[in-house]
C-alpha cells in the first residue's frame, strides 16, 4: 500500500494538541485523522454527505476500525491521509486507509461500513447508484460534469444556490441575487452524479465583443473539490465558442486566488460591491 495507490488524499498538519508525552502523535489521534479524510472523500466525489444519505434513504456505520503503527508522527509535520473504497460487499463496504508522511507509510488499516436504515439501524442492500459512483471514482472518473442553458432551464437550481451561498452564507441582500442580465444569460450549472445542482455560474455577453462571468455559487460541503474550476472552464470555453475576445469578473477578494490560478489578472484596486471586498479581473481568449 504506497501513497501513489490512493486517488483521495487528505493533507494535514499535527497540531500541538495531538502529540503526547511521547513528543510523538497520540496513537488515538490517527482514527481522527482517517475520519477526517472519509469527510473529504465524499466531498471528492461531489456529494453532500447528509443530503445523499437522505436521497439514499440510509445511512452509514461504522462496524470495524483497525489501524497498524507503522512509524510515528511529530508536532507540525506535513501529512497526508489516503482513504480507497477496497470492496463492496451486499450492505457493507471496506475502505482502505493509509497516513503517510512524504512517501513513507506511518499507519495503515481498514474501516468496515454498513448502510443501514438510520431509524431502526438495521443493514440495509448497499444501494447500485452509490455502487456506482464508487466505483466510478475509483476508477477515475470525473464526478461533476456541466451543463450549459438558458434562464428558464436553470433558473430553480441558479436561484437555491445564489440563496444559500450570498444570502444565507454571506449576508448579502436577497433581492441582488437576479438581475436583468439573467435573461439573456449563458447559465451553467455544475452536476454530480446523482444529478444535483452543486455549482451555478453565469456568462454576460458585452459590447465591444467582452463578456462577464458572475454569479458563481458553489455549495459550501463541496468548495476545493473542483465544482468552481469545472464551471468556470465551462465558462469560458463558452466565451471562446461565441468568438469573445476577452471576459472579465468582479471576485470576491477571498476568492482572487482561486482565479489568478486559471489565468486571469487583477485590474485596478480593491473596490465594495453588495458589502463584500470585490477586485476586478480580465482574462483574454484566443
Amino acid at each position: 500500500m504506497k501513497r501513489a495507490d490512493f486517488r483521495y488524499r487528505e493533507p494535514l498538519r499535527v497540531r500541538w494538541a495531538e502529540v503526547d508525552l511521547q513528543k510523538i502523535v497520540f496513537n488515538g489521534h490517527y482514527l481522527m485523522y482517517v475520519d477526517t479524510a472519509v469527510a473529504g472523500y465524499w466531498r471528492a466525489l461531489a456529494m453532500p454527505y447528509h443530503d445523499t444519505m437522505e436521497r439514499l434513504q440510509g445511512d452509514l456505520y461504522v462496524r470495524k476500525a483497525t489501524l497498524e503503527y507503522e512509524g510515528s508522527a511529530r508536532y507540525d509535520e506535513r501529512l497526508e491521509v489516503g482513504l480507497r473504497c477496497d470492496r463492496i460487499g451486499n450492505s457493507s463496504m471496506v475502505f482502505a486507509a493509509g497516513v503517510f508522511r512524504g512517501e513513507q507509510r506511518l499507519v495503515h488499516g481498514e474501516l468496515v461500513y454498513v448502510f443501514a436504515d438510520p431509524r431502526t439501524q438495521t443493514s440495509r442492500p448497499v444501494p447500485p447508484e452509490l455502487r456506482a459512483w464508487l466505483q466510478a471514482y475509483e476508477a477515475g472518473a470525473p464526478m461533476v460534469g456541466v451543463e450549459l442553458g438558458d434562464w428558464t432551464a436553470q433558473q430553480a437550481d441558479a436561484m437555491r444556490l445564489r440563496h444559500a451561498v450570498f444570502a444565507q452564507e454571506q449576508g448579502i441582500a436577497a433581492e441582488l441575487m437576479s438581475d436583468a442580465a439573467d435573461a439573456g444569460a449563458v447559465h451553467a450549472r455544475a452536476l454530480n452524479r446523482a444529478g444535483l445542482a452543486v455549482g451555478s455560474g453565469r456568462l454576460v455577453p458585452l459590447p465591444g465583443g467582452g463578456g462577464k462571468i458572475g454569479r458563481m455559487a458553489v455549495d459550501a460541503g463541496l468548495r476545493g473539490a473542483g465544482v468552481g474550476g469545472a464551471l468556470l472552464q465551462a465558462l469560458v470555453q463558452a466565451g471562446r465558442e461565441r468568438g469573445l475576445v476577452h471576459l472579465e469578473l468582479h471576485a470576491q477578494a477571498t476568492a482572487e486566488g482561486f482565479y489568478r490560478r486559471a489565468g486571469w489578472v487583477p485590474e485596478g484596486p480593491v473596490f465594495e460591491e453588495a458589502g463584500v471586498p470585490h477586485q476586478a479581473m480580465r482574462l483574454r481568449l484566443g
